[in-house]
């Protein structure tokens, strides 16, 4: 199964899901922001999309700026943040059984489907 974790408000997220939905694949849509998203599921993804948990983090966000920009935290410390902080993660991810892209641009979905 398919599953993309999607920020309704996000342009790309949208354009994301609509390529999904173009491709007539069965998938579930994980609203990361409304659920909660536990460290434990972080590290999945973040092992899934083999990328450093600062990978994983918009880092243009204020939240982040005002709060973790000039400090040097670990690994656990910033996965802990994105799950404090849900509008810290990338998104939109999608994931494809043992796969996982981060949707930027969106039209990179297409390389795990």
């Amino acid at each position: 199964m398919i599953s993309i974790y999607h920020n309704p408000r996000c342009s790309k997220s949208r354009e994301a899901l609509k390529i999904l939905e173009a491709q007539k694949k069965d998938f579930q849509v994980i609203k990361y922001m409304d659920e909660v998203l536990h460290v434990d599921n972080l590290k999945t993804l973040i092992h899934l999309l083999d990328i450093k948990p600062i990978d994983l983090v918009r880092r243009n966000e204020s939240i982040w700026k005002e709060n973790f920009k000039n400090s040097d935290l670990t690994d656990d410390e910033i996965i802990a943040a994105m799950a404090k902080y849900p509008k810290l993660i990338e998104r939109p991810i999608i994931i494809n059984g043992n796969k996982a892209v981060i949707g930027r641009p969106p039209q990179k979905i297409l390389d795990i489907l």
